[in-house]
């Protein structure tokens, strides 16, 4: 539908000012906080994407994220037989077998996310885009996480952008597909919201704002926009599409901020593992030295708590 892009305007000093203001929303104290917060790690893809990346610590991240946080502080909550868990643990193509029978070993059925068609650059030919994303789902992979062509967005070819991401999804087979849409690469929160339409009406289940590999990760004023774009989607079509902020975030008080934007824009039904992500590497950490701060009112040494 061309028509809902060619009528696109983002009023940008309006969204950077209410960006500004979400910044200085007050958190949430207490056991609201610590109720917010474990509601968060149910809604991290818990992820490393590095090029030293090895067997044993694929392994040692599903463990993490099996038992997110230590088990005595659940039990303090009264949390510990509530089953949490990460929403999935994210890999290269090449770690994503480590990863599932890691899980399996473990007894858990957390998802297993792969990056691919390209990541991060999203520089490669569409046959290669394809063939990667078929191996990641054989390799075992239920979800996928894609990276579009900058450069379609750029020039303005917006039917090419949508039959590439529509290939895309077809190579997915039954796997879930986030389509990272790289935010900080589009030029204009105008690119943002076109490329967040286009990327629904081919399918995506999620959109995701960044790889984490560029200059400028996730803000607040690319999370509104994206959001107000699901928003319109959803009241034109009745089709629920997730959302995923990934780059960045690293702090537990930059989580909840994150919760409850989604809260305030999109509403609770989008609170939930199976409609938002939050992509993160080191968040989990903060996450828990906070909880464990809760529970003890001691800030936690560099033992008390297992590595990811």
């Amino acid at each position: 539908e061309l028509g809902w892009i060619s009528e696109v305007h983002v009023n940008q000093p309006a969204v950077v000012r209410h960006a500004e203001r979400i910044k200085k929303w007050r958190t949430v104290k207490g056991n609201w906080q610590a109720a917010w917060l474990l509601k968060a790690v149910t809604c991290i893809d818990l992820t490393t994407l590095s090029g030293d990346d090895t067997p044993s610590n694929v392994h040692r991240l599903c463990f993490k994220a099996k038992h997110p946080i230590r088990e005595d502080l659940l039990k303090a909550l009264d949390m510990h037989d509530k089953g949490i868990t990460v929403g999935a643990v994210c890999v290269y193509p090449a770690r994503v077998t480590d990863a599932v029978n890691a899980l399996k070993a473990a007894g858990c059925n957390i998802p297993v996310a792969s990056v691919a068609a390209g990541f991060p650059s999203g520089q490669t030919p569409l046959e290669t885009k394809l063939a990667e994303i078929k191996l990641a789902v054989e390799y075992g992979a239920r979800e996928i996480d894609i990276v579009i062509s900058r450069s379609l967005v750029l020039t303005g070819q917006w039917e090419g952008l949508y039959k590439e991401i529509r290939q895309c999804r077809e190579a997915c087979g039954e796997a879930h597909m986030k389509t990272i849409l790289a935010t900080g690469e589009l030029g204009s929160l105008a690119n943002v919201y076109k490329a967040s339409m286009i990327a629904m009406m081919a399918g995506s289940d999620f959109i995701k704002t960044s790889t984490g590999k560029e200059v400028e990760n996730a803000t607040f004023p690319v999370g509104v926009v994206m959001m107000r774009a699901i928003r319109e989607f959803y009241w034109k079509t009745g089709n629920k599409v997730g959302f995923k902020p990934a780059g960045g975030i690293r702090t537990a008080k930059e989580a909840i901020t994150w919760l409850m934007l989604v809260k305030e824009e999109l509403g609770a039904e989008w609170l939930t593992p199976e409609l938002f992500r939050l992509g993160a590497s080191s968040l989990l950490d903060d996450i828990e030295k906070q909880i464990f701060y809760h529970v003890t009112g001691s800030y936690a040494l560099q033992h008390d708590l297992a590595m990811a």
